[in-house]
């Protein structure tokens, strides 16, 4: 119960904050991708063998397209994914994203690549799954907080342990 507690407490005040902090952001995104579609310089969509749809973007910044009907929440999580690239290739999936999608962490949920030039390629398989979202905003928040990598995946391999799928088999972070 204690856990749970933890989770949506840091669930609920990374949102909060990401809320008020990325309401503007939404509007430039969504000129920029169109810019970016209108010249040419869109990557376009596609579906993988699993059936996740992907699309390029020109940053991190720029969501793409398929989040435009997506709830404030969803969006929110993609951007809060955005901003712990660093964190989350070391975080699991437990949603059995691993077997089914061929997916290396928590991170490919969101993003399948980050190229050298900045452009993304956004999945939406976290569009479809609550596991997803609360692993990546929960890792997030405690990164927020000052907590190391190491705590941050031990505390997500503690909190889906058991009631959930197998994990995707990701690497340790590195230690700090």
């Amino acid at each position: 119960m204690k856990r749970l507690a933890t989770t949506t407490l840091y669930s609920v005040l990374l949102s909060s904050i990401l809320l008020s902090a990325c309401s503007s952001q939404t509007q430039l995104a969504k000129a920029t991708n169109e810019a970016n579609i209108e010249s040419g310089s869109g990557h376009g969509e596609h579906h993988t063998d699993s059936g996740d749809l992907q699309e390029w973007t020109a940053s991190l910044e720029t969501l793409p397209s398929f989040l435009d009907t997506a709830s404030s929440t969803l969006q929110t999580a993609y951007r809060t994914a955005a901003t712990v690239t660093d964190i989350l290739p070391f975080i699991p999936c437990y949603c059995g994203c691993g077997d089914s999608a061929g997916h290396k962490s928590n991170l490919n949920c969101f993003i399948a690549e980050v190229k050298d030039d900045g452009s993304v390629l956004w999945d939406d398989h976290g569009t479809r799954c609550s596991v997803c979202v609360e692993i990546a905003v929960t890792a997030a928040a405690m990164k927020a907080t000052g907590i190391e990598n190491e705590r941050i995946r031990a505390f997500i391999d503690e909190t889906y342990k058991e009631g959930y799928a197998m994990p995707t088999l990701t690497e340790y972070p590195p230690a700090t």
